[in-house]
């Protein structure tokens, strides 16, 4: 019984993990759209943190913006505040300030 619970528990935590990726990989492929360098808005939200390794390895995955899809900021936006990531909210919501200014 004990390791089935488990099992279930490590269901979630990867399903959790896999949508997280989905999300840094919104925020990067939304930041290669508008000629961003991912790692710079994110070293500037959270200046303290060390390298992210999950920023380095999703970015392998964005394409150029040709041959993306248009992400809108509010979609980008969402995703991010959906998962707690209030700072890097705010640094995108100022690249968004500057673009339409």
């Amino acid at each position: 019984m004990e390791s089935e619970g488990k099992s279930v528990e490590e269901r979630i935590v990867e399903s959790y993990r896999q949508d997280e990726d989905m999300m840094i990989l919104v925020f990067a492929q939304w930041c290669v759209n508008h000629d961003i360098d991912p790692m710079v808005l994110y070293r500037e939200a959270y200046p303290h943190q060390q390298e992210n390794d999950r920023l380095i390895r999703v970015l392998e995955l964005t394409v150029p913006k040709e041959e993306a899809g248009d992400i809108p900021d509010e979609t980008l936006l969402g995703v991010l505040s959906m998962f707690g990531n209030e700072d890097l909210a705010v640094v995108v919501s100022e690249e968004i300030g500057k673009r339409k200014a």
